[in-house]
């Protein structure tokens, strides 16, 4: 039986104080009108990190340090298709520049929002990375059907790697 290939994606979560940066889709055909983070499909080649540095600087005009960025979860998401996710935090400074809509046909706007208060219209998905991320947690499966175990229904959701978890 052959191995699935997954697309693999990478959500750069730009934070400011205890602010995430949010872009609003509009014309690509997944998820448009809804809040994201800066995200996009690792290309063939591309290490994780490299396409976390490439989204930000093509969606919004910001030169990320490679040492400033660290990879703060995992997501195994089923939606229309099966994919997987890394999720990756970066503080900004003074020395990255000042987000800007650098793709304005494929987002119509940026916000900052409080990471424990995002706005009803996030992406499910992106609001649990978020979640996860404050929370410590990991590692989630993302839109699968429950586990059973010893007759009982196990949650979906973040699954806690840590030790004791």
């Amino acid at each position: 039986m052959p191995h699935p290939k997954l697309p693999v994606a990478v959500h750069v979560l730009l934070l400011r104080g205890d602010e995430v940066l949010l872009v609003r889709r509009c014309n690509t055909g997944f998820e448009d009108g809804r809040l994201s983070v800066v995200a996009g499909h690792v290309e063939p080649g591309e290490s994780v990190t490299q396409a976390a540095l490439r989204e930000a600087s093509e969606e919004v005009g910001v030169a990320l340090s490679r040492d400033g960025l660290r990879v703060v979860g995992v997501m195994h998401r089923r939606s229309q298709e099966e994919r997987v996710d890394f999720f990756l935090a970066y503080r900004l400074g003074s020395d990255g520049g000042e987000p800007a809509n650098r793709e304005p046909e494929k987002c119509s706007e940026l916000l900052w929002a409080n990471l424990a208060s995002l706005p009803d219209d996030t992406i499910p998905y992106v609001r649990a990375g978020i979640e996860n991320f404050r929370n410590g947690v990991w590692f989630q499966e993302f839109g699968w059907e429950p586990v059973w175990s010893n007759d009982a229904v196990q949650p979906t959701g973040a699954r806690d790697a840590r030790p004791g978890g």
